[in-house]
């Protein structure tokens, strides 16, 4: 995986906080500096966490657990849904839905009930209603899916949530802190990184800033899930190895009845001529 290199990431303006005004006391461990009244960012530290973060979020990917991705804000949403699904994982770009996480019962019901939806319309149900409840289903299926489609394949909880603006997603961020799933966040000069797990520190509103990271991030979780795929046909290849000796036994143990047979054939045939021999040597 290619590193995080300093240069690059102050070519997309990650290094740029909020007004000096607008600043939280608790962002001062990742503040470089101050220039004219704008605090900057230590970039150095936006390398170390980016990569901690890498590290973290392969070891779920390897763990066969989904990652759900959250930035509904204008600047980061079409990098958050390019990057999430280049990896497969769930996101929300769209208003965050209230008990998402909290509620989640409620939120696969509403999934489901798209999946009628579609059924409806693949097995012609649809085609024997009037007009009007044409109308109203195709309604309701367009705002389902504006709002739950790209989490159609989350069946359960997500392992971890990556959010762009901790400040915006505050909704997000606090309904997993509630239910102890790990956050990770790019984290601006004006936000509060205490209840954030895995703080990213950096501009989160420059979406080149945040292409760069996330693209650090999702190849880690590619090589994550590349391992994964390796182990699991490393298992499978162990299973069938260890089938391999009751195998061998069992065809050790077929080759030793065939032989025994035929040994007990050829002692019946030297018993049967041996009886004749005699009995011509009597006639004589």
């Amino acid at each position: 995986m290619a590193k995080l290199e300093f240069d690059q990431l102050l070519e997309t303006g990650a290094h740029f906080g909020h007004l000096k005004r607008k600043w939280n006391p608790a962002m001062a461990p990742y503040i470089f500096m101050e220039r004219n009244g704008i605090h900057i960012i230590d970039l150095y530290k936006t390398i170390a966490k980016t990569e901690e973060a890498a590290t973290a979020l392969k070891q779920i990917a390897k763990a066969g657990k989904k990652i759900l991705f959250v930035a509904t804000k204008k600047q980061a949403k079409p990098v958050i849904e390019e990057k999430a699904q280049s990896v497969n994982m769930p996101y929300v770009i769209e208003r965050w839905p209230g008990g998402m996480l909290t509620n989640f019962p409620t939120i696969r019901k509403a999934v489901k009930k798209m999946g009628n939806i579609d059924k409806m319309i693949k097995d012609g149900t649809f085609d024997t209603l009037s007009k009007r409840e044409k109308l109203q289903i195709t309604r309701q299926r367009a705002k389902l899916e504006k709002t739950l489609g790209s989490i159609q394949d989350l069946t359960r909880l997500p392992s971890a949530i990556f959010v762009v603006d901790v400040m915006k997603e505050q909704i997000a961020v606090k309904e997993a802190e509630k239910l102890g799933i790990p956050v990770f966040g790019i984290v601006d000069t004006n936000s509060d990184p205490s209840n954030i797990d895995f703080v990213i520190p950096a501009n989160d509103d420059a979406s080149k800033a945040v292409d760069m990271i996330l693209g650090y991030l999702c190849e880690a979780i590619k090589e994550g899930l590349d391992e994964r795929k390796v182990e699991k046909a490393d298992a499978a290849a162990e299973e069938q190895d260890e089938d391999a000796p009751q195998r061998r036994e069992r065809k050790s143990k077929s080759a030793r009845k065939e032989r025994v047979k035929k040994e007990d054939t050829e002692a019946m045939k030297a018993a049967v001529v041996s009886k004749y021999t005699k009995d011509e040597e009597v006639d004589e």
